[in-house]
């Protein structure tokens, strides 16, 4: 189970893990058992390095069959992947008709039809039964098959070496990481933990270092896990972790209306909205042992930082800290000798005798105090960062700017860098914005109404100061570094490669990662969406929904369970219940060709929870791409080949009802990966204005080619052409996020 956990972690990274002391020879010749794990590996759309194939080469068998077997479990090539429809590239000719036929056949009970195992009646001249996999009326599939063409990829992906060091190093990569882990990183460092020591190092991130905590805590090493907590929020969020399992710090009540709004439904018999709220409500109460409050009350009582302090830190989360305050019973444990200190703190908390800075800000800036607002402001660097564009318009750009200089130095490089990204969207009157709220789906929202007051050529300066201050205090933190090496190499395809910045995506990556943003090159006419679901589950009704969504310039289109066929696109029919532990599959084809003749512009990939609830865990969706066509089994309709499968996705969170994992820009004829949830039952739901700002907002990110651009030119190291270079930069290097992170020095 250890080397499985390590190999799926590895293989994340575009590599396989060895251990050293599995490579028992140094021979030259391949064995047998290397040329046929070579060529099932080659099936699957994976090729060997030299050194990889060389290792490999030289482990046991069993080791191989392991490596085979991680591959498969990651591709699901045991999992069911028959749709509805067998040859579903070619039309059924079922229309609305024949289920309005089919439902008062079953109201009536006709007697000229055939009895499927569902129950459903379908009568004589309706649904062409011989082309069906299972039920045409209520998606329920009764055949299956497996996977029949495979090895059609037009090309094969790499993967490199592991050893000992290159795990620890990733290891402790994830550990050091300047920005908050998405979702993979956070799923891997849990695995690293659980079956390698923890290294000593300096954790950079808040959220990080709770996953440190809790395994600390776990270990019943709770004196050394209370040395990581500096602040009650610190404590809160380790609290409000262990309860939800989320790392921020997300209010119950945005929790539980978006659990109730995901349980509505079109149908008002079907709306479980209410039951789902008080089960929610349920979910989130709060119950601890004596050991546990126990733990709380030293952790506050011992913490040093002014009592004052500690309650300003508090009352932004003050509703959430009075529920705890209870559930703790640390009013009890306050009367106790020698929690004077917990006393204290319980006695200014609750009779709200502090200051609270946020509110001296506020009070100042509608005062219209710019001095006092300022001196406020510099003694948080991080959040001047973050109001920085507001006090713009607010104070003015030149007086801002020149109060801002004075403390950029001790801004985090991340917020500096993101300053310098979002200001072309932020001083621009006409764009809308996409966010994405704590806890929320992504929204957009309208300009700040005081652009109004400034002309264009004004916000066209604020542009340009903030771009060359962020840039000059980048080149500063650079210069300042010593560094003896002359040359430096950056590979091309790190400019089309973002820096993971403000990105928390909420699904995992099993196959090598992509960052947000990345660009993905169509070679064929032709992109194939799949998405499987219900792995594991038990026989039910479980309606995922796969669609797309096609903008034009004056119209829009989609391709979903109500519309199966459209121009360029054709869908394999929509399953509602799947069956027992195999789960089952969707797809839609997409043709390039017959979209640009259509004058189509993008189509966006989507997918959703038709069923009450959010989208089921452990769905997987994705797509498929070739030089060559993709065959679709004319026996069972299987179009699924793994050697094909460009990216892949699986969803873990359970609080998205619709998903957008990837945009088509039709004239590139390239993808953009991207991870957008919003609430919807259907497709329908879909703002795509919403897919247009958030592609926006990814456009202005950093590629990470113009950051070590950056980096050569404050340094005065010189960019070569190939890889002979003192310091090496290739795409391999950028595959791990957190380690691309340690560029943003502070």
């Amino acid at each position: 189970m250890k080397t499985k956990e390590l190999l799926k972690i590895s293989l994340r990274q575009n590599a396989i893990f060895i251990p050293s002391e599995m490579i028992t020879n140094d021979v030259k010749n391949l064995s047998g058992t290397t040329s046929v794990l070579l060529a099932n590996v080659s099936k699957l759309g994976f090729t060997f390095s030299e050194s990889l194939l060389h290792a490999l080469n030289n482990v046991s068998p069993n080791y191989k069959i392991e490596v085979l077997e991680v591959l498969r479990e990651v591709l699901g090539t045991d999992k069911n992947w028959t749709p509805l429809v067998k040859e579903w590239n070619i039309l059924t000719g079922e229309s609305v008709l024949d289920h309005i036929i089919t439902y008062f056949g079953n109201v009536f009970k006709t007697k000229n039809g055939t009895a499927l195992q569902c129950g459903h009646i379908i009568p004589d001249n309706t649904f062409p039964l011989e082309r069906y996999n299972g039920c045409p009326f209520c998606g329920t599939p009764f055949e299956f098959g497996k996977l029949e063409n495979i090895g059609q990829g037009s090309k094969l992906k790499m993967l490199e070496l592991w050893k000992e060091k290159d795990l620890n190093d990733f290891y402790i990569s994830l550990l050091q990481s300047k920005t908050a882990l998405d979702a993979t990183q956070v799923d891997s460092l849990k695995m690293a933990m659980q079956y390698l020591p923890l290294p000593k190092t300096e954790v950079a991130m808040k959220e990080t270092l709770m996953l440190v905590i809790d395994l600390l805590i776990e270990n019943g090493k709770e004196e050394e896990a209370s040395q990581f907590l500096k602040t009650p929020t610190d404590i809160l969020r380790y609290l409000w972790y262990k309860n939800t399992g989320m790392l921020q710090i997300i209010e119950p009540k945005t929790i539980i209306k978006r659990t109730s709004k995901n349980a509505q439904h079109f149908h008002n018999v079907l709306d479980t909205s209410v039951q789902s709220r008080i089960a929610s409500q349920k979910d989130l109460k709060l119950k601890y042992s004596r050991k546990e409050c126990l733990m709380v009350a030293n952790w506050l009582n011992n913490m040093d930082m002014e009592v004052e302090a500690m309650c300003e830190t508090m009352h932004p989360k003050r509703g959430m800290w009075v529920r705890f305050i209870r559930a703790l019973r640390l009013a009890e444990y306050s009367k106790r000798k020698g929690f004077e200190k917990l006393n204290f703190l319980m006695d200014v908390f609750y009779n709200q005798v502090y200051d609270v800075w946020q509110s001296k800000v506020d009070s100042s800036r509608l005062k219209f105090d710019a001095d006092k607002t300022f001196a406020l402001l510099k003694q948080r660097p991080g959040l001047f960062a973050r109001s920085l564009f507001s006090n713009m318009l607010w104070f003015g750009a030149t007086e801002t700017i020149a109060h801002f200089e004075e403390i950029i130095d001790k801004v985090p490089a991340r917020l500096v860098f993101t300053l310098n990204m979002y200001a072309q969207n932020y001083f621009d009157k006409n764009m809308q914005r996409s966010v994405k709220p704590l806890g929320g789906t992504n929204k957009r929202i309208e300009a700040n109404a005081l652009l109004k007051l400034y002309e264009d050529f004004q916000l066209e300066a604020m542009k340009n100061q903030i771009e060359e201050l962020c840039l000059l205090a980048m080149k500063k933190r650079f210069a300042k570094m010593a560094n003896t090496n002359k040359t430096i190499y950056i590979d091309p395809q790190l400019f089309n490669i973002p820096v993971s910045i403000g990105d928390r995506s909420e699904t995992v990556q099993d196959l090598p990662v992509a960052l947000m943003g990345t660009r993905f090159p169509i070679e064929g006419n032709e992109v194939r969406l799949f998405m499987q679901w219900g792995k594991d589950l038990p026989a039910q009704h479980l309606d995922m929904d796969l669609s797309c969504h096609i903008a034009y310039e004056d119209k829009a289109d989609i391709c979903s369970f109500s519309r199966l066929n459209t121009t360029g696109c054709q869908h394999s029919g929509d399953i509602r219940s799947i069956p027992n532990k195999i789960g089952t599959a969707e797809y839609i084809n997409i043709n390039i060709d017959e979209l640009a003749k259509a004058k189509a512009k993008f189509v966006t990939f989507t997918c959703n929870a038709y069923s009450n609830g959010s989208i089921t865990p452990n769905l997987v969706v994705g797509w498929m791409n070739s030089k060559y066509p993709m065959k679709i089994s004319e026996r069972t309709g299987v179009a699924y080949d793994p050697s094909c499968v460009d990216h892949q996705v699986r969803v873990t969170q359970n609080v998205a009802k619709g998903l957008v994992f990837g945009v088509l820009d039709v004239a590139k004829r390239e993808i953009v990966w991207l991870e957008m949830t919003f609430g919807g039952q259907v497709v329908g739901g879909l703002d795509f204005k919403g897919v247009q700002a958030l592609l926006s907002k990814l456009n202005s990110k950093l590629n990470i080619g113009s950051l070590l651009q950056l980096k050569a030119e404050a340094q005065g190291l010189t960019i070569t052409e190939n890889e002979i270079a003192d310091e090496v930069y290739t795409a391999q290097w950028a595959m791990n996020p957190a380690v691309v992170t340690q560029l943003l020095v502070d």
